[in-house]
């Protein structure tokens, strides 16, 4: 039975047979980040809802929203952005690929694609750095709640990778197909 919410394994369209099972995995690993996005995206704005009820018409002091929110955007935000990468779906700047030849505009988006993984592999690195050096040291935020850095350090850290492995997946599949898409 169809719901019309299911996504194929790679959005932007078939992959390449040797890229295929893997394919898979990412489309649902993409579609479950999906989810738990929406899900802390509507937590994020029951939590700031509370927020402003208590300190407007019940004068609460409110110590721990404004962090639990933020937490929970940034979740969102990296974790969804492998999802967002299967369909492309990215901001891009198209005034120059529209007046390029698409021989040219393949070889400027295969470069795009390499470059982009590269920063994705590190930026995915330096997060995991962070988020072992605040585990280990107990690093929390200067607030009075002071919830580990840990948490949105650990989000950071898997959403890169998971988009640096999006990435990596559509220039390979790229390679694969001989420059074709």
């Amino acid at each position: 039975m169809s719901h019309g919410l299911e996504v194929p394994a790679h959005a932007a369209g078939p992959m390449h047979p040797l890229l295929a099972p893997l394919a898979r995995v990412m489309g649902w690993i993409n579609r479950t980040m999906q989810f738990i996005g929406m899900t802390a995206l509507l937590i994020a704005s029951l939590v700031l809802t509370w927020s402003v009820v208590t300190r407007y018409f019940l004068k609460w002091a409110t110590e721990w929203q404004d962090e639990a929110a933020v937490f929970l955007l940034v979740g969102s935000v990296f974790l969804c952005g492998a999802y967002v990468q299967s369909f492309r779906g990215h901001v891009g700047i198209e005034a120059i690929a529209s007046i390029l030849p698409d021989s040219v505009n393949r070889v400027r988006m295969t470069i795009v694609d390499v470059l982009t993984f590269f920063f994705c592999a590190f930026f995915a690195w330096k997060s995991w750095t962070l988020f072992h050096e605040a585990l280990v040291e107990g690093h929390t935020t200067a607030s009075a709640w002071a919830p580990p850095l840990a948490i949105p350090y650990g989000l950071m850290s898997v959403g890169m990778t998971l988009l640096a492995v999006q990435v990596l997946l559509q220039t390979l599949d790229h390679f694969l197909r001989g420059g074709r898409r």
